[in-house]
């Protein structure tokens, strides 16, 4: 014993445990039972990496289902005798892409599962089903027929980070709701939506879109998707046919508007925006635009556009604003909605679709005062009205503020994943042009005039035979422009994002080997 009481004993348990990074003893096993991971295995410099597949790997193929266990962090580093940072950093990777999560005392867990082995077993078909699926020249269902393919990686657009979906604070409120409901909350509803959701809205917009709107004016719809189709109907009520869009633009968008049964009027976009002295010229009583972040070229439409719109709006025309991306911005300051400009003359179409999950389908829609009735109308032979418990769990996330904390932690989220892709783009496919990085949730990637030999088309085809999605830029035009990829960066970690890019650079090489430029882009080797 020493002068304060404490044992003077050798500790022989702690002298006996090995530290991490230390070399096992000879004749002791150096691996893990869990997964029987075997470090050796590992390449030099890239134990990370492997450990991180071999997790995807049994996550995927069921050794690891949802609820499983990991081990502790410290556990497996011992065992596989690495420095913990290479599991924790391993975990961490997981965890961004939404497979595991911390949870608590239960410790890490499996949390979601990626596509099944028969799901893997259609993706190695994916090499034939490029070519034809993108040079199809019947583009209906090809958006559908791309994200139902698996793959190794997926950069396409449209999807943000589903991994950060806010589960806690969702749960919370369901919670909440659940406790305060009454039996009559579940019968048949306002077809306009929940009171509760519609004035949660109204604040919402009021807050972050400069729109000012009475509940009674706000109607819940089933995401953008619906809020066009419902508009369709107002218009060919209205005898109007014709829609101008922007070219380039939302192919999913265009062919919603095509099967209500319009004709589709593109319209130029340039660095101000949609060509508003073009929209005149073509004679279309209505227009949908996204003037917040242009699909896909990311401008916005500025204002002297802004004025020419709304002035041939007052002359009858009917502008209808899908507000894409407008909470997503990280280098230019918040863009007004056209709507907070003139209430008499836009129909506004927003969603939580970017913001949270496009599989909640909730979003909401405003018209007109004299369009109004016809809208609410049309609604309740939809479906008569969305679902009432999503709403109200909706409605208490926004009233809380609960809604605003995820949009500003996604934000954080996006923007290094933006910046990731930047950096890949620089390193692989030097001599592109990037556009519509200053917001949003995908860039433009164009490669100059297509002299170079190449369509857009061939390169997402070599590209998905990889293993990576992305969208061809002709997929989005309507009149012929030079190649291109939209490209999103919200729904994949950082690595994926990295590899992605890597791999479309490897991808643009095979079309032209040998070749030191294609399309105006220098092609290096390796």
């Amino acid at each position: 014993m020493d002068a304060m009481g404490r044992s003077t004993k050798p500790s022989f348990e702690r002298s006996k445990r090995p530290h991490p990074t230390a070399a096992p003893d000879a004749g002791a096993p150096v691996g893990s039972d869990f997964l029987q991971l075997d470090v050796s295995q590992a390449p030099p410099g890239g134990r990370t990496a492997w450990l991180a597949e071999r997790l995807r790997s049994a996550i995927a193929d069921g050794r690891l289902p949802v609820g499983a266990r990991l081990p502790a962090s410290r556990v497996l580093a011992e065992e596989l005798r690495v420095t913990r940072g290479v599991v924790t950093e391993a975990y961490r990777r997981l965890a961004e892409s939404g497979q595991i999560a911390g949870r608590g005392r239960l410790g890490t867990v499996v949390v979601a599962a990626p596509a099944a082995p028969r799901d893997r077993d259609r993706a190695r078909g994916a090499a034939g089903a490029g070519p034809a699926l993108f040079g199809s020249a019947d583009r209906e269902g090809v958006v559908d027929a791309l994200r139902a393919l698996s793959c190794r990686i997926d950069l396409s657009p449209g999807v943000p980070d589903l991994a950060a979906f806010p589960r806690t604070e969702w749960l919370r409120a369901e919670r909440a709701v659940l406790a305060g409901v009454t039996p009559a909350d579940f019968g048949y509803g306002d077809p306009r939506g929940a009171l509760a959701l519609r004035r949660a809205v109204a604040g919402w917009l009021a807050r972050n879109r400069g729109i000012r709107a009475d509940p009674d004016e706000v109607v819940v719809v089933a995401g953008v998707a619906q809020a066009l189709g419902l508009l369709g109907q107002l218009l060919r009520a209205d005898g109007i046919r014709r829609i101008a869009v922007e070219d380039p633009g939302s192919l999913g968008a265009r062919q919603q508007l095509e099967y209500g049964g319009h004709a589709i009027v593109p319209v130029p976009v340039d660095a101000g925006g949609l060509d508003v002295g073009a929209l005149r010229a073509s004679g279309a009583r209505a227009v949908l635009l996204t003037p917040a972040h242009q699909f896909p070229t990311g401008v916005v439409l500025d204002g002297e556009r802004r004025r020419q719109l709304l002035s041939w709006a007052a002359e009858g025309g009917v502008v209808i604003e899908d507000d894409y991306d407008a909470e997503h911005r990280y280098d230019r300051p918040p863009v007004p909605a056209l709507r907070s400009l003139t209430p008499e003359g836009v129909c506004y179409a927003g969603s939580v679709s970017k913001l949270l999950a496009p599989a909640l389908r909730v979003g909401w829609l405003l018209v007109p005062p004299g369009r109004l009735d016809a809208l609410v109308t049309a609604k309740r032979y939809a479906d008569l009205g969305n679902g009432i418990l999503t709403q109200l769990v909706l409605a208490r996330l926004m009233d809380s503020g609960d809604l605003e904390r995820h949009l500003r932690h996604v934000r954080l989220r996006h923007r290094r994943r933006r910046d990731v892709m930047l950096r890949a783009v620089e390193a692989h496919l030097p001599g592109a042009r990037v556009h519509g990085a200053a917001a949003g949730l995908h860039l433009m990637v164009t490669f100059g005039e297509p002299r170079g030999g190449f369509r857009d088309t061939d390169l997402a085809a070599a590209t998905l035979a990889r293993g990576v999605k992305a969208h061809p830029l002709s997929w989005h035009r309507i009149s012929p422009g030079p190649p291109g990829l939209v490209l999103g960066y919200a729904a994949g970690p950082a690595h994926e994002i990295e590899e992605g890019v890597a791999v479309i650079g490897a991808a643009l090489r095979s079309l032209n080997p040998g070749r030191t430029r294609v399309g105006g882009v220098v092609l290096r080797d390796g």
